[in-house]
């Protein structure tokens, strides 16, 4: 008898259909009564066996965890909190879970802290938390490639090893295949990488934008979708040294419409998951009402996920300069009462309490800011005419900041050449991208958006090691 998914089950069936399901025993009780859950859903069926007619044997495995198919004829429910029962018929034991084993693992029907899930994140995936969030991960990506698709870019595959840094920030892991205790040297007495793999230093990348660029300026509407990697010695609760990046690259766009573009970007992916994934978003929006309770008042979400994905879609973004910002906090009453820990100072960067000041307290609404200092922003970034600022911008959203950075890129030659010398990056380095100033330049723009960082709002979870299936952190390469 062929399976159907208990997902699509609970949506079509009808009492007195004969169905085949398959999953994990999520709880057994009263030798009776087996929730039982197969991933397609958050929710579960509840079979009803005739423990009187079973076998003893049988009755014994069906224990939290162990995979079983089962035979039925779905009842309407006595219970409250469900529309069927299965009454099972006939059932087949897939796979044992020992009990005493399952008792030491997080499969186990108890709470367990973020912290433990991390630790056995070859089994979190069996977790209700986690079903929810790598369903929604999965929507989230989807989402993101049926609207560039949807509206008529082309997908390019980018280079995971590069000779390149495309942040200039120097914090990359070297590829070589080099002996690491006995590597060539040069009549200097440094490694010499000309006998390496590639002829050359090479790294994982950090970004594919450079490479995004010159496909855009043949393709006219491009995006990249890949892996990205900072060897970057942080532990704090939002970067990862292995993380997905999305960076669309656009002909002819100014600022202007690459903020068009970023915006609505944003708002159809929060209104596709809240579209697609009611239930695993009804229930992660639950259970931080609950978390939150638990807080002091100070400590706890103003808003909570479902409200802070309407806010998104409901909400034309509020578009301001960096200068104004500047201004606005320096006027706010946290900065008058010294409560920002960080100094407000045209010149430096906003770091994420200035920047949820303004989201969640100032204009209520997301903020796109644009025209920041030249000083602490990329080579690539189109120099304004001020000869200070940047057409650069960066959205910010509710309890989380900073999700995307973009600019307009720089198309001037003899600009981007004189830029690539002040950021001490190497002309012969950077050839080819030059190179391609000198062919039909022409204006273009484009963002990049941390998946990772889009999944964090997208489920409300608060660490990014808990949205990525197996976080590789300093130290920590499990799994």
């Amino acid at each position: 008898m062929q399976r159907i998914e208990i997902k699509e089950l609970l949506a079509t069936a009808s009492f007195g259909d004969k169905v085949n399901v398959k999953g994990w025993v999520k709880g057994f009780r009263q030798n009776r009564f087996i929730q039982l859950n197969d991933g397609s859903t958050i929710n579960t069926v509840q079979a009803v066996i005739d423990f009187e007619n079973t076998d003893e044997a049988l009755l014994k495995r069906i224990n939290t965890g162990a995979a079983v198919s089962i035979i039925g004829t779905l009842e309407e429910s006595q219970g409250a909190g469900q529309k069927f029962d299965l009454t099972v018929e006939s059932l087949e034991i897939l796979g044992d879970a020992d009990p005493e084993e399952v008792k030491k693992t997080i499969i186990s029907p108890k709470a367990h802290s973020l912290e433990v899930l991390r630790e056995q994140a070859h089994l979190r995936f069996r977790t209700n938390l986690f079903g929810a969030v790598f369903r929604i991960r999965h929507a989230t990506s989807f989402a993101i490639h049926k609207y560039f698709n949807d509206k008529g870019y082309y997908h390019i595959a980018t280079p995971i090893v590069t000779g390149s840094d495309a942040e200039g920030a120097g914090e990359m892991f070297r590829v070589s295949t080099l002996d690491p205790k006995n590597p060539p040297l040069d009549e200097n007495g440094e490694v010499d990488y000309s006998q390496d793999f590639f002829g050359k230093e090479t790294n994982l990348t950090v970004s594919g934008q450079l490479e995004a660029e010159l496909a855009a300026m043949a393709l006219g509407k491009v995006y990249t979708f890949g892996p990205t990697f900072r060897a970057e010695n942080s532990n704090t609760a939002r970067h990862l040294a292995e993380f997905w990046m999305v960076e669309p690259e656009v002909a002819f766009n100014d600022i202007i419409d690459n903020m068009d573009l970023a915006e609505d970007f944003l708002s159809y992916i929060c209104q596709y998951v809240m579209d697609n994934c009611a239930d695993d978003i009804q229930f992660l929006n639950d259970r931080e009402l609950k978390e939150d309770s638990k807080k002091p008042m100070v400590d706890r979400n103003p808003m909570s996920l479902i409200e802070r994905l309407t806010f998104v879609i409901e909400n034309d973004f509020e578009r301001i300069t960096y200068t104004e910002a500047i201004d606005l906090l320096r006027n706010s009453k946290p900065y008058k009462k010294k409560k920002f820990k960080y100094p407000v100072e045209w010149g430096t960067d906003l770091q994420s309490e200035h920047e949820r000041f303004l989201v969640e307290k100032h204009f209520k609404k997301p903020v796109i800011i644009r025209d920041y200092p030249a000083s602490f922003k990329a080579f690539y970034m189109r120099l304004n005419e001020d000869g200070k600022t940047v057409g650069a911008m960066d959205i910010l959203f509710p309890g989380i900041g900073e999700i995307i950075g973009g600019s307009q890129r720089e198309e001037r030659y003899e600009v981007l050449l004189e830029k690539c010398k002040a950021f001490d990056i190497p002309e012969e380095e950077m050839w080819w991208y030059l190179d391609s100033r000198k062919f039909g330049t022409a204006p273009h723009s484009g963002f990049g958006l941390g998946f990772e960082r889009m999944v964090m709002f997208t489920t409300g979870m608060s660490n990014i090691r808990d949205v990525i299936p197996f976080p590789r952190t300093p130290g920590r390469a499990e799994f």
